[in-house]
């Protein structure tokens, strides 16, 4: 049985196969067209997943698609009636969805006639809870999903159990976890589509000083559970939310979310060019610190009442890697997992699952424990990726070792204050480098940082970097030891630890880990076994390879990369490119 998912028409367009219970690839458009957050149709990443698993169009049974058009229809009529200029957008949004069959046939040069799948429409929220609980390791748990908006829900609850799904609840628009920080990240001065992960970051650097204001701009409800928006610090119900990515050639973009009560309230509202003073790093820590309790009194709740002990997370809100980390103890819950896709990517995991287990009954066989589902490259491929480079030509050195001597030369390169590209196996899915496409440096050294933002990445100096530690030292170097395989938890690095891993440690004090067993990456988890055979520190630092775009995916882009930025070499396969 073959299921295909698909996100499309939406950011993070994405697809993913899933052969009779087994997820075999899934992969974003955007690392095919190069285009961040991509949204428009995935037919790249289609043809992608077909050819990983050996099928062709006619073999697929079924086709699930994460949007359910009769989801809610009462609300969707109420405010299509207020707001008409916002109903004819969803319309043609909506014509697109209903012509997936059609552009499915056209990405492939088929007949629509000669698709024999059946195709679903999952609705958004169910497909992001099938995408945490189906690929996770529990039986039993509490499932949770908040981002923006989908199928006019922001938020839904329920509970786990085998191959089952029971909905317990869910908050309709225009009430939103995701909007609410949307729009407060607007209103600071970072309007792009996605850059709610950079006010985070910026928040450590600030007090919460204006918690009480924002308590009235995200309010608590007396219903079980719930919150609600002061709504006259925002547009989105009045106007709509106005959201651009029917097309798959630009990225993403968001129209204005908060009205002029916010700035009455929390003062004069900051321009992307304006520079940052503490005022506005204050309210990103208010931001947060109201977004945390609003999160945890929700699952603190639900633990109250129930014995599981394990929660699983999806959709945007699940990539506040701060407030994650924080579950453990705020909430009682004594298991986290949010998939390494946790946002709109994941439907098309999410989507696949919930016809195999909740439309068709099949029982579980499958477990997310590693993140390596992109596309991976022949060593034939990368040796010419690096010929056509013309780099030999160049005076660039190139050799190639056995595994050993390379992650041995590769650690020492580290080791001595150089920064590494680091490209090896199949690609990451989701939005973090996790080894198979990364850039690897000194954890040590404090400049190091800065180095990297000068040379390479050019990105916001309160943004920090990420350590990838040996899945066996957590407990030696952070103050939980819970795994975060995905990087999607953050946690305190032990004081007596900071000045041994200075790079990564954030501001506050804490570090957005990933762990690294030898079973999901081999060749990543020798890499920083010989660093620390080394140095005596068993963590890297690690950060996305890329600047400025998508993180690469073919050797092509890799070694353009290197070329551009003033990386000082390049791990190809078993290729060791160096400057000479």
């Amino acid at each position: 049985m073959n299921i295909l998912g698909i996100n499309a028409y939406h950011g993070n367009a994405s697809a993913a196969i899933v052969c009779d219970g087994q997820l075999i690839a899934a992969v974003e458009e955007e690392r095919f067209n190069r285009v961040k957050y991509a949204a428009g149709f995935p037919a790249q990443a289609i043809r992608y997943c077909l050819k990983e698993a050996g099928l062709t169009l006619s073999d697929i049974d079924h086709v699930a698609v994460p949007r359910n058009p009769y989801a809610r229809l009462a609300t969707k009529l109420f405010y299509a009636l207020r707001m008409p200029s916002f109903a004819r957008e969803r319309l043609k949004v909506l014509a697109k969805f209903t012509g997936i069959p059609e552009a499915l046939a056209a990405a492939f040069d088929s007949d629509r006639k000669k698709l024999s799948a059946k195709f679903h429409r999952i609705e958004h929220h169910q497909a992001h809870l099938a995408s945490a609980f189906f690929v996770s390791p529990f039986e039993h748990a509490f499932l949770l999903s908040a981002d923006g908006l989908g199928d006019f829900a922001s938020t839904m609850w329920g509970f786990g159990i085998g191959n089952h799904m029971e909905i317990d609840g869910a908050i309709p628009f225009p009430h939103s976890l995701g909007l609410y920080y949307t729009a407060v990240t607007q209103y600071l001065g970072f309007p792009k589509f996605g850059d709610e992960y950079k006010v985070m970051g910026l928040a450590a650097y600030g007090q919460p000083e204006q918690l009480e204001a924002f308590r009235d701009i995200l309010r608590h409800c007396h219903k079980f559970t719930s919150f609600h928006l002061g709504l006259k610090y925002f547009t989105h119900h009045r106007t709509g939310p106005e959201m651009a990515w029917a097309e798959s050639d630009k990225m993403p973009a968001l129209g204005k979310l908060f009205s002029e009560e916010m700035p009455r309230k929390l003062g004069a509202a900051r321009t992307p060019e304006e520079p940052l003073e503490q005022r506005h790093r204050n309210l990103a820590a208010s931001l947060q610190a109201r977004l945390e309790e609003v999160y945890f009194r929700m699952l603190a709740l639900k633990r109250l009442h129930t014995p599981v002990k394990a929660v699983c997370l999806a959709g945007g809100v699940a990539f506040n890697c701060v407030a994650n980390g924080k579950i453990f103890d705020h909430t009682g819950f004594e298991q986290v997992y949010v998939q390494p896709a946790a946002g709109d990517a994941g439907l098309a995991v999410g989507a696949a699952f919930y016809v195999w287990h909740q439309k068709l009954g099949k029982p579980r066989s499958f477990v997310m424990d590693h993140a390596y589902w992109g596309p991976g490259y022949s060593r034939e491929e990368i040796r010419r990726a690096i010929d056509s480079s013309g780099l030999a030509q160049d005076g660039y050195c190139i050799a190639e070792f056995a595994e050993e001597e390379l992650t041995r030369r590769s650690a020492a390169i580290v080791a001595d204050g150089k920064i590494l590209g680091w490209f090896q196996g199949r690609a990451e899915w989701g939005p973090r480098a996790l080894g198979n496409r990364s850039i690897v440096a000194d954890p040590r050294r404090p400049e190091m940082k800065d180095i990297l933002n000068s040379r390479i990445k050019h990105r916001e100096i309160f943004r920090p970097f990420a350590p990838s530690i040996l899945a066996e030292a957590t407990a030696e170097y952070f103050e939980k030891s819970h795994p975060s395989p995905f990087m999607t938890l953050a946690y305190g690095v032990r004081p007596e630890k900071r000045d041994k891993i200075p790079a990564p440690t954030h501001v506050d004090g804490t570090g957005r880990l990933q762990t690294v067993t030898r079973e999901a990456n081999p060749r990543y988890h020798a890499l920083i076994s010989a660093f620390r055979d080394l140095t005596g520190v068993p963590v890297v630092l690690n950060t996305s390879f890329n600047d400025n775009e998508p993180i690469v995916c073919r050797p092509e882009e890799a070694v353009d990369c290197f070329l551009r930025t003033q990386m000082d070499a390049l791990v190809l396969g078993d290729f060791l490119i160096s400057r000479s």
